[in-house]
């Protein structure tokens, strides 16, 4: 529930912060009339990421043949791991130049009278956080052996959060961190992420596609076991393995290790992050 709480917390964040920027800009410059399209497209985003996501599970209930299945488990999970790790990284260097963009084109389309594109913007701005969050919600199930509905609880309850939080930035007075809150989810992502890459290590080697090198590694099962208690919400929420692989062990160690590095890099610069 954490993982999934996390993950549509902060998808669903950059998706309110964009809208939130849109209508803000709106006030300004007196264009409120216009805010009716902004929330038009808001509702058909919205309205087709869920489309997106019972498409998806009727997809994948059609995989009765447990070999084809476990194939689009492992893509998933690669794709899934692969983006999360952008988004946690490279995207956060782009954040403030894309709030720029948004009231660029807005402006454009205000002066033209393009109200189809005020839709669009606002419609493209939620479909791509809502697709991201049906792929990711999906790749941590199957993670884990579970149904996407698993997650859903904290998967309603983060996106219902980060409304909260939207409406209280835009509407309070008070300044919220968002740079700090950033940099240490765009952490918990990239731990997330690695724990998916070794997940999908795991469905690889059972394919036989990859050689585990050594079968078993370790074995600390009776020190924290991952089939109850702590050990299963370790392994749902970061991929833990009691009795993993040498291959899988290698992947996800060197996978922490690198983009570790790479966030401390990112977050490293003076930037005028904390916005």
């Amino acid at each position: 529930m954490l993982a999934s709480f996390l993950i549509t917390f902060r998808e669903g964040l950059e998706a309110f912060l964009l809208v939130g920027i849109m209508l803000s800009y709106l006030d300004r410059v007196n264009a409120r009339g216009h805010r009716r399209w902004v929330y038009a497209g808001v509702a058909a985003g919205f309205a087709l990421s869920l489309l997106v996501a019972f498409a998806f599970q009727v997809l994948v209930s059609q995989f009765e043949n447990d070999y084809y299945r476990s194939l689009l488990m492992t893509g998933i999970l690669l794709f899934a791991s692969g983006m999360l790790s952008y988004m946690a990284i490279w995207m956060q260097r782009q954040a403030r130049a894309n709030a720029k963009a948004v009231e660029q084109r807005l402006a454009a389309h205000i002066g033209t009278g393009n109200l189809w594109g005020m839709v669009s913007l606002a419609f493209v701005a939620v479909l791509r956080e809502g697709v991201e969050t049906v792929l990711f919600l999906s790749a941590i199930a199957y993670s884990d052996g579970l149904e996407l509905q698993g997650g859903l609880a904290g998967g309603v309850l983060g996106i219902a959060t980060s409304a909260a939080l939207c409406w209280l930035l835009f509407r309070g007075s008070r300044r919220v961190p968002l740079g700090t809150f950033f940099k240490y989810t765009s952490l918990l992502i990239v731990v997330i992420a690695g724990g998916l890459l070794g997940s999908a290590v795991n469905q690889m080697e059972a394919l036989g596609w990859l050689p585990p090198l050594v079968p078993e590694l370790f074995d600390v099962s009776w020190l924290l076991d991952d089939r109850g208690g702590v050990g299963e919400f370790l392994r749902a929420l970061f991929g833990y393995n009691a009795s993993p692989s040498l291959l899988q062990f290698g992947v996800w160690s060197g996978y922490l290790v690198l983009f570790t590095w790479l966030w401390r890099r990112t977050y490293a610069a003076p930037a005028s992050a904390a916005h």
